[in-house]
């Protein structure tokens, strides 16, 4: 409220600070000599260090200059400098305390505690009050414009109210001005078609030509607010009808505060971070959501240390199927002992594994996860247990992958999975490398490649040239054996002997071209 009091006295005193000494006191500035902190909604719940790490340094980027320059008190300034014009028109920096109310009638309509249309009401008040304020302050200004001796070509020196006349309106108490500059500023906002200002000057005219303009984009701005109080449909509402029948449920269950604060932190910030998440491109042809998704996420895929070495389609398939998530310090993201349908990778933020030994003994952190690093990789491929706890740290971004879609693209690219399947088998201890190769996936790849070194063996045999090019390049090794210990380069040396010697070196060549290209 501070933020809006200062508004509204920033233009009055840049504008009735003009007058004399004697005939109008001057205004105060409010001591106010550092700059608010700053506070971004996704970063509401970290941690000391994340804020200066997150929060502080796009803060100094951003607004902080401006923050800072609207702290000064101009009006001060204005006076040691002998009232100079230019530093006058310094006071409307103060106008980016505007942003400041914004936000917190922002976190205002956010508060289920508070009734929604209330706070929506004041919202429009306190709009509607501070334009009109502005206007009669700037009706007053051009009024001052003009020397005393030509009071009577303003506005308001020529004005007459009943027998009361406004003329030598400086000599006038200030605050009977200031409320006669406010009602005609908003009876012409209004636009009642009585009572309007008049202008006299040519100052005057163009000034009221632009507020009228100006009046009717805000007059439908107000309608249009009211109007989608009374249908109720807009985001906010929504989201707090939800965020009420959360709480409901909650107490009516009688689930612990530990349990109910994470629910509600996360409902707020799916909220909050609603412009990342698909709904917004679902109106959008596959074709262009595909496009968009490998824009956005391949850059992080490709550096995903499991998928080193993977083939560019494999690596734009992931891309197209995963979807981002966030969360927020402190959340679980796989509890230990669990069972991890979902694959996720590390895009922002900060990740931690944590095991907890035993019911009372203390948590022992493991491993911090960070940018392209992936979390639940051997329960989701290995189907085991999850062997810790994977719980954030501090505000972090993740892509997320469903078991079954990772499952139905190595079905297509299962040369790709042996790559992964290696990737995994890197540093692992012997126990955990056994559960690895024993695998329902690595069973599966074993299954595909036997089925192709069977099928490159008959199109060898036979000759097929055309389908021994469509095999080879969908990932059969030439160099395998089938469970006869044949190999393909043995089924060509049985056809050339039929066909004929001059076979041997093209088909040779055929097959270990395919191999190295």
């Amino acid at each position: 409220m501070g933020d809006l009091l200062l508004l509204l006295h920033s233009p009055g005193v840049w504008v009735f600070q003009r007058t004399p000494r004697k005939s109008v006191p001057s205004g105060h500035c409010r001591p106010n000599c550092f700059p608010h902190r700053h506070r971004r909604s996704l970063f509401c719940c970290v941690s000391r260090r994340s804020f200066l790490l997150h929060g502080l340094r796009p803060y100094l980027k951003s607004r902080f200059l401006v923050d800072l320059l609207g702290c000064f008190p101009w009006d001060a300034i204005y006076k040691a400098c002998g009232r100079k014009e230019p530093v006058r028109y310094l006071l409307w920096i103060r106008l980016s305390r505007a942003l400041r109310v914004t936000e917190f009638f922002e976190k205002l309509e956010k508060d289920i505690r508070l009734n929604y249309l209330f706070t929506r009401i004041v919202k429009l008040l306190v709009v509607e009050v501070y334009c009109t304020h502005t206007a009669a302050c700037i009706f007053y200004y051009l009024a001052t414009t003009l020397p005393p001796w030509e009071e009577g070509y303003t506005w308001i020196g020529s004005l007459k109210m009943g027998d009361y006349s406004y003329a030598h309106f400086r000599g006038i108490d200030l605050w009977t001005r200031y409320i006669t500059s406010l009602y005609f500023a908003i009876v012409t906002m209004a636009t009642v078609g009585y009572g309007e200002i008049h202008a006299v000057n040519t100052k005057e005219m163009i000034f009221v030509m632009i507020y009228v303009s100006f009046d009717m984009i805000l007059g439908a701005y107000l309608l249009g607010n009211m109007a989608a109080l009374i249908v109720k449909g807009s985001k906010t509402e929504k989201f707090r009808d939800k965020m009420a029948d959360i709480i409901k449920y909650m107490n009516r269950n009688r689930l612990g505060k530990r349990i109910s604060k994470e629910i509600k932190d996360h409902v707020r910030l799916q909220y909050e971070s609603r412009y990342n998440e698909s709904s917004v491109l679902q109106d959008i042809p596959a074709s262009i959501r595909a496009k968009i998704s490998q824009k956005l996420y391949e850059p992080y895929i490709r550096g995903v240390p499991l998928f080193r070495g993977c083939s560019h389609e494999f690596i734009k398939q992931i891309a197209i199927k995963v979807h981002e998530e966030f969360f927020l310090p402190g959340e679980v993201i796989m509890e230990q002992g669990s069972m991890a349908d979902q694959l996720y990778f590390v895009c922002h933020g900060k990740v931690e594994e944590v095991r907890k030994p035993e019911e009372n003994e203390t948590e022992e952190s493991l491993l911090d996860l960070h940018t392209y690093n992936s979390v639940g990789e051997i329960s989701v491929l290995c189907n085991i247990p999850v062997p810790y706890t994977v719980q954030v740290y501090e505000l972090s971004r993740l892509l997320r992958i469903d078991k079954q879609a990772l499952v139905e693209i190595l079905g297509i690219y299962f040369s790709d999975g042996r790559v992964i399947i290696n990737n995994l088998l890197e540093g692992r201890e012997s126990s955990l490398r056994s559960k690895i190769l024993d695998s329902d996936i690595t069973l599966n790849i074993a299954k595909h490649e036997s089925e192709l070194t069977m099928r490159l063996n008959c199109a060898a045999h036979d000759g097929d040239l055309y389908r021994l090019s469509r095999i080879i390049g969908a990932g059969a090794d030439p160099s395998r054996t089938d469970y006869d210990g044949r190999s393909p380069l043995v089924s060509i040396s049985s056809f050339c002997k039929v066909c004929g010697e001059r076979y041997i070196f093209a088909w040779t060549y055929y097959i270990f071209a395919w191999t190295f290209l």
